[in-house]
């Protein structure tokens, strides 16, 4: 099983431990690629695909590095729109 097949598989299983650094991995095998919104942005970062018409925009958790519950179904949510998942 790849790496990417593996973070797909856990995403899936809606795991309360999902990081961010495991979500932009992830993306950037679907073709995704990371932007931050500005200098205003934040902690908001964006996630764009020549590929896809989905802008992913996710909140870098500080200090935790794991993803909210709210997070982790829109993700799953996006990707599915999109047939990625």
């Amino acid at each position: 099983m790849s790496q990417k097949e593996k973070l797909i598989s856990k995403l899936k299983s809606n795991p309360k431990d999902f990081t961010f650094d495991e979500a932009e991995t992830l993306l950037g095998y679907l073709t995704f690629r990371r932007s931050n919104k500005g200098k205003t942005s934040g902690s908001r970062v964006m996630f764009t695909s020549d590929a896809y018409s989905a802008k992913i925009t996710l909140h870098k958790p500080h200090p935790r590095k794991e993803l909210r519950d709210y997070q982790i179904d829109q993700l799953i949510e996006m990707l599915e729109q999109e047939g990625l998942i």
